[in-house]
């Protein structure tokens, strides 16, 4: 089927569907797997909204004295699907259909902007797709900046149309990722900006505008060193490393290989592509917006910072090149979706895929045995127990908040006394002063997470959650904390 801007957004989904729904539904299906395959979805931060979920419902009793729900217009789409969803069907069955709904939006999302910027379905390049909706955006656990991805796709794939009746479509879905997250938000804009520039301007004026974007990210990156009022820390990842194809590394070495396979093997298509249709006037033509875009991402993540914040005693915004990789990989595969389907760029990428699903669920499968420690451990706790958690990635895992394990096993059970959300003044649930649920201090709760928090006698009773075998780091113990002990000086590290 050939995806044209010639029906509206609307009518021409309804026709996909008609055309392909077995297709549809079987795609579907089998990306819920991994949210179904455990009892329990790793994935970094989600444990941690899951538990202040849980929070906000404790709130609601007034049962977590210290501790308030602010009204909040972005980043809490989905605390309010678990918050309202947990409601209605426990959170447990809460958590499932949201992360699974937030894998379809994402990955249908970017199957509709790939096809209509590739004027074809892109079936051929569902591996790829499946392998970016499960990796290290989804992995870390940030949910609504991964479904404001979703939908900012989806938004893309709209705008791109140019009809009236699509743009009130569009007005109704910019709000919605807008809630979700405020990247997912502004690259939306910024790209149909961008996009209705390069229209508007002939093909020589063209190759400005990526020079420009690009000039105008390294304006940005000045002006962030050269006040002192923002703090912020630089990615030390060489810039050629930043592609898109890191999205796929994730809880160690093995990943690497995989990501650089799969990405040696995009250039190869790419490559063949260039020498087969060599002679073809009209090669360029069709990939040179979608490869622009991918560069304009490239340099973004180049100039970006990693981590940084706004003033001293704010919250870090981190993890931000990281995040934004997952867009270059987009448009990465805009620019493949461009190219004509070759059974072995298929047989290539189903093989990389299937790889990279056996390594996440053995991955995951290890995360899911160390929560089941942890809920036995804190099983036994008096209701209200403040615990804390010192649990660190394995060795070359960037996987970097499994320690929230802990909070996801307190529901019902204790309180996460380190839960970084209240604090950091980014989410609904916030703290007050001397609350007993939850530090008050952004640095307080970043130090007990980290180890270097000395424990004070108004923190008392405290229970600690750590790593305590160092042959076999899955295994966890449970101590009472004394005044004046560090919190991490119990724990068995990884080799660094």
């Amino acid at each position: 089927m050939q995806m044209n801007d010639r029906n509206s957004a609307l009518g021409s989904a309804v026709q996909f569907l008609r055309e392909y729904k077995w297709r549809i539904l079987v795609a579907s299906a089998l990306m819920i797997i991994p949210c179904l395959w455990h009892r329990r979805i790793e994935a970094g931060d989600l444990a941690s909204h899951v538990y202040n979920a849980w929070l906000a419902q404790l709130i609601g009793k007034g049962q977590a004295p210290g501790l308030y729900i602010v009204h909040q217009w972005n980043n809490v789409l989905c605390d309010f699907a678990l918050f309202h969803l947990g409601n209605l069907f426990g959170l447990a069955a809460a958590e499932k259909i949201v992360v699974a709904g937030c894998a379809l939006i994402f990955f249908w999302g970017i199957f509709a902007l790939v096809g209509i910027m590739a004027q074809r379905a892109p079936w051929h390049l569902t591996p790829c797709i499946a392998m970016l909706a499960y990796g290290y955006t989804f992995n870390m656990g940030f949910l609504n900046y991964y479904v404001s991805i979703g939908l900012a796709c989806f938004g893309l794939a709209i705008a791109w149309r140019r009809r009236g009746r699509d743009w009130l479509l569009l007005a109704v879905l910019l709000p919605i990722a807008l809630l979700a997250h405020p990247i997912g938000f502004l690259w939306l804009v910024g790209t149909i900006a961008y996009i209705a520039l390069w229209r508007s301007v002939g093909s020589g004026w063209r190759l400005l505008l990526p020079v420009t974007a690009a000039a105008g990210f390294y304006m940005f990156r000045w002006y962030m060193e050269n006040h002192a009022q923002y703090q912020a820390d630089w990615t030390e990842e060489a810039f050629y490393k930043l592609n898109g194809a890191d999205q796929l590394v994730l809880y160690g070495e093995r990943y690497l290989f995989l990501a650089c396979a799969a990405l040696a093997w995009g250039i190869i298509y790419f490559g063949a592509e260039i020498f087969l249709r060599r002679g073809e006037s009209g090669f360029w033509k069709d990939i040179r917006l979608a490869g622009a875009l991918y560069l304009v991402a490239f340099c973004a993540t180049a100039m970006f910072p990693e981590n940084f914040r706004l003033s001293l005693y704010a919250g870090w915004i981190g993890l931000l090149v990281s995040r934004l990789t997952t867009i270059s990989a987009v448009f990465g595969l805009c620019v493949l979706g461009c190219l004509k389907p070759r059974w072995w760029q298929v047989a290539g990428f189903a093989a990389c895929a299937a790889i990279f699903f056996v390594f996440l669920y053995q991955d995951t499968g290890a995360l899911n045995r160390m929560e089941s420690q942890a809920e036995e451990l804190l099983s036994g706790l008096a209701p209200g127990t403040r615990v804390i958690a010192t649990i660190s990635e394995p060795q070359g895992s960037r996987m970097e908040f499994i320690g929230h394990i802990v909070d996801r096993a307190c529901i019902g059970r204790c309180f996460s006394y380190a839960n970084y959300e209240p604090s950091s003044g980014q989410f609904r649930v916030r703290v007050r002063q001397g609350s007993q649920v939850a530090a008050a201090s952004v640095a307080d709760s970043e130090d007990m997470q980290g180890g270097e928090y000395e424990v004070q006698e108004e923190d008392l009773p405290l229970k600690l959650v750590y790593q305590c075998d160092p042959r076999d780091l899955t295994k966890l113990c449970l101590r009472e904390l004394a005044e004046g002990e560090k919190t991490g000086q119990f724990s068995v590290r990884p080799p660094q």
